[in-house]
């Protein structure tokens, strides 16, 4: 526990770092480019979240890491499942010194730092699940470190393409739409997340896909989407609900158009979720028959 609440600490640290260098890399850039200019186009946010904010918080985390875990391992062995933890606490210390800023400079609200506190630790899940194989490993391989650099990578572009996500709502038609994306790609993300925990517990991996003849598999495959879709835009729908109800006061909850407007949007959004559950619980129970 102790380890936990230091490499937490850590993690927190490496976010004031990652903040510094980001902010370096700003001044460096002005001085090349015009990059405030670049930054109000699309192209150009997915240009700054890809060289800059998730390359440099990923590295950030990943350094904050393996420094400390090179100091513990010439004293104890460190298993696959406690390097893995560790990625962790590191992500969640970096929320929380991230949540802290936000909300001390009042440029997002406690419910949006209430949904964004998990999202780091699903970033960083592949590289921590990766440098829990190359530690843990007897014969520490060249590929193993290449699975590191790859990992590490799939990090970054699933941290700039989280957050181009959720910037397209700021753009006209039809960029807006992506936005729609967000949610059912945190989703899988959560599912990613889930699937390596279980791994490094040594538990069996949640099968979906189990089908033997490439027609039903392609069948498999679009019903793990469509409730992706399905689930990640019911979660949607309800943060949207959340964030324009919240300026109300509590006596104007209980008017009858707003309360019926309440009423509606929720049940459509649960009959989204149940669906997607639906699906999700198909598919686990097809794969347990079938090996089973």
């Amino acid at each position: 526990m102790l380890k936990l609440l230091m490499f937490f600490i850590i993690g927190a640290i490496s976010g004031i770092l990652a903040l510094s260098l980001e902010w370096i890399f700003e001044i460096v850039a002005n001085s090349f480019l015009d990059w405030q200019q670049i930054k109000r186009w699309l192209p150009g946010v997915a240009l700054r979240q890809l060289m800059e904010v998730g390359s440099i918080e990923e590295g950030c985390k990943l350094a904050a890491v393996v420094v400390p875990t090179c100091y513990l391992q010439r004293r104890y062995r460190l298993l696959h499942s406690t390097v893995f933890l560790f990625t962790i606490a590191v992500a969640l210390g970096f929320t929380a010194e991230e949540n802290w800023i936000y909300l001390f400079h009042g440029t997002a609200s406690i419910l949006d730092r209430t949904i964004g506190t998990p999202v780091h630790a699903m970033f960083s899940a592949p590289w921590g699940y990766a440098l829990g194989i190359y530690i843990s490993s007897h014969t520490r391989l060249n590929r193993d470190r290449n699975f590191i650099f790859r990992a590490w990578l799939n990090s970054v572009i699933c941290h700039a393409l989280i957050n181009v996500l959720s910037s397209a709502w700021r753009y006209s038609l039809p960029l807006r739409f992506l936005s729609y994306g967000l949610f059912p790609f945190l989703l899988w993300m959560f599912w990613r997340l889930e699937q390596l925990l279980r791994k490094v517990q040594g538990k069996p991996a949640i099968t979906l896909i189990s089908d033997r003849t490439p027609q039903r598999r392609y069948w498999q495959r679009s019903l793990v989407l469509f409730a992706l879709v399905l689930g990640g835009n019911a979660i949607f729908g309800m943060f949207l609900l959340a964030r324009k109800i919240s300026p109300l006061s509590p006596s104007k909850l209980f008017d009858s158009d707003i309360l019926w407007f309440i009423l509606t949007r929720f049940l459509l959004n649960l009959f989204f979720g149940v669906l997607a559950w639906g699906i999700y619980r198909y598919l686990r129970h097809s794969a347990r028959r079938r090996y089973f």
